[in-house]
């Protein structure tokens, strides 16, 4: 099944936020998430992207992709909006290192291709 175009963009902006936290930590370790406010700001914020976005993808296609655990992605985003004192920075940064790669793979299969007339 094909998401709707609504799905479909949030999917995107899911994927997009991903590819961010990604390219955030590439070559990092722990110790520079730990030590970089900047770092860890980034990342908490794309997180909190992909987050909100899940939230907002239609519940009928969440039913029908169990591979992307919803609940959790969409969970981490509200401690990270509402319970902000509670971040614990190796929560995050599994998030960032383990379960974002995950992600990314199973949102590019989802997402249609871009059709050619509307790349830039």
């Amino acid at each position: 099944m094909q998401p709707s175009k609504q799905d479909a963009a949030y999917l995107w902006d899911m994927l997009d936020a991903a590819k961010a936290v990604s390219e955030f930590i590439l070559s990092r370790s722990y110790k520079d998430y730990q030590m970089d406010r900047m770092l860890r700001s980034a990342v908490e914020r794309n997180i909190e992207i992909i987050g909100e976005a899940a939230r907002h993808v239609s519940d009928a296609y969440k039913e029908i992709h169990p591979e992307i655990p919803w609940k959790s992605i969409i969970g981490q985003r509200n401690i990270l909006v509402h319970e902000y004192g509670e971040v614990k920075y190796e929560r995050i940064w599994a998030v960032a290192s383990g379960r974002i790669p995950e992600l990314i793979s199973h949102l590019e299969k989802l997402i249609p291709p871009v059709p050619p007339e509307e790349k830039s």
